[in-house]
């Protein structure tokens, strides 16, 4: 067999990596379930006609086939596509298990992505997110909106990363300038607006008069919008300070208003109105949020999100919810990358019991037994070589203690062999300093 090629965006972690990236999503995940969170699960795929009825992911979408499948056939398993995020599932799944569920829903989920688009530098076509959401029936109060960046706060504060800030915005803020100032096409031009970081102040002015309809006027009005910016609720009086009305501009200032107040009050700094933020995602209807990684701004956020309140929706029945994700792969992607995550040892193991001899092998795995009876991850070495090699391979793998059985009537001995101190000791009763039980990431 030929040496393999590695596929661009499918990310392989090594396996200090990944004990790593299972640190941090057990972290995340009893974060969310301190706030009363379910854990679901749903399926990779999803038909293609729900994939592609929102936003602008076409061009991004995998498309599942079966290799034999008939080019001119029934359509069933050729109209399907891996899910692309973890909202339009969940919506989904919401729609067609709405009679058992109790509502308000909280469901958190952390499951794989895939999205065809170009892999760079925290940016994968496969990948893994965690996502939460809150859906009630008819109508969702938004003090739910409020409590989004609290959780997601206290989630990444418990994580050894640099500080995060939580940019906020409201579309109906935007929706409600852009009507007031007499634009028809409020969602036009929020996707012009959308690109403010990428192509800059000019060319959005254009895209907004190409796009939107814009006037030269109303486009410098949409780009003076975009341009305040507030750590608290001060956003709201630079708005009012650009003379236009309407009752939409008015209900998004006011719930943005309680969005900052309560980060605030839970955790000064974590939240700041940003009122160019505002998702190319058509389906968000109320705030949005996109987070940055202190040091790490030029790669966007890390984790995003909003309202939405026409995504869930048969019949007469409908289904508010509002969401936000972390993107996991894409926050250690660049911290690893930059070297910026590191842990103690590559393995589990805390202790390397020495076989003595191979004729011994079973007291070895005996004591290796009722280590792990005590919660001790342990392994036996693989070889009965001279006590110096066993050292040496405890050594290369990172392994902080190695245990040596006695010997006719003896009792036996651990070492830690970083210090070089050896003491007595009974499987039984022996446990290591809390520190050493598990690797320890930093």
């Amino acid at each position: 067999m030929s040496k393999p090629t590695p596929i661009s965006g499918f990310p392989e972690w090594t396996p200090a990596q990944r004990m790593i990236e299972q640190f941090v999503l057990d972290r995340i995940r009893a974060t969310f379930e301190l706030y009363g969170f379910a854990p679901l699960e749903t399926r990779s795929v999803e038909p293609l006609d729900q994939l592609l009825r929102k936003g602008e992911t076409s061009k991004e979408v995998y498309v599942l086939r079966r290799l034999q499948a008939e080019v001119d056939g029934p359509a069933g398993d050729d109209a399907l596509g891996l899910h692309f995020d973890l909202t339009v599932p969940f919506a989904r799944y919401v729609l067609e298990n709405a009679g058992r569920l109790q509502f308000p829903f909280r469901r958190y989920q952390i499951q794989k992505v895939w999205r065809g688009e170009r892999p760079q530098e925290g940016r994968y076509r496969e990948f893994l997110q965690a996502d939460i959401d809150i859906v009630d029936r008819d109508t969702l109060p938004a003090h739910y909106e409020a409590e989004m960046p609290l959780v997601i706060g206290d989630a990444l504060r418990s994580l050894p990363i640099p500080p995060v800030t939580i940019q906020v915005n409201n579309r109906k803020i935007c929706e409600g300038f852009y009507r007031g100032i007499g634009l028809t096409d409020p969602e036009a031009a929020l996707r012009a607006v959308d690109k403010l970081d990428k192509i800059g102040p000019a060319k959005v002015a254009e895209l907004l008069a190409e796009t939107a309809g814009a006037s030269e006027a109303q486009a410098k009005a949409c780009l003076a919008l975009a341009e305040i910016s507030a750590p608290d609720a001060s956003f709201a009086d630079a708005v009012r300070g650009l003379g236009v009305t309407h009752p939409l501009l008015d209900e998004g200032v006011a719930e943005l208003v309680a969005v900052v107040e309560t980060a605030a009050a839970h955790s000064p700094g974590l939240c700041v109105a940003d009122l160019r933020i505002a998702r190319g995602l058509d389906y968000y209807t109320g705030t949005v949020y996109e987070t940055s990684l202190a040091g790490y701004e030029r790669f966007g956020s890390i984790c995003s999100g909003g309202r939405y309140d026409n995504l869930v929706s048969a019949g007469g029945a409908s289904f508010p919810g509002v969401g936000i994700s972390i993107g996991v792969s894409r926050l250690l992607g660049l911290l690893f990358g930059a070297g910026a995550l590191t842990v103690s040892r590559s393995v589990p193991t805390c202790v390397l019991v020495a076989v003595t001899s191979e004729e011994r092998r079973t007291a070895s795995n005996a004591v290796a037994d009722a280590l792990r009876r005590r919660g001790v991850p342990t392994e036996v070495a693989p070889s009965a070589a001279k006590f110096g090699k066993q050292i040496r391979h405890a050594e290369r793998r990172g392994i902080p203690y190695v245990w040596f059985p006695g010997v006719d009537g003896a009792p036996d001995e651990v070492k830690d062999i970083r210090s070089g101190e050896q003491v007595a000791a009974a499987a039984g009763e022996w446990t290591p300093p809390r520190a050493d039980l598990s690797p320890l990431v930093s």
